[in-house]
């Protein structure tokens, strides 16, 4: 299974379990707004570096 596929399990895992805790919008906006924060707290350096490699050679 790629890394891919186990994240996307993970989001909707983590969906699955939150939605009853906090509700749907609630949900979605935590699991949106989680990955936004991550990318604005990287450097602008970084956030570059990100933009230029693949998506098959994050992780590597």
């Amino acid at each position: 299974m790629s890394n891919g596929a186990k994240i996307a399990i993970g989001g909707v895992v983590a969906a699955v379990v939150l939605i009853p805790f906090i509700g749907f919008w609630w949900s979605l906006l935590v699991l949106v707004g989680v990955p936004v924060l991550g990318y604005l707290a990287l450097d602008p350096s970084q956030r570059r570096r990100l933009r230029r490699i693949t998506r098959k050679e994050i992780g590597h």
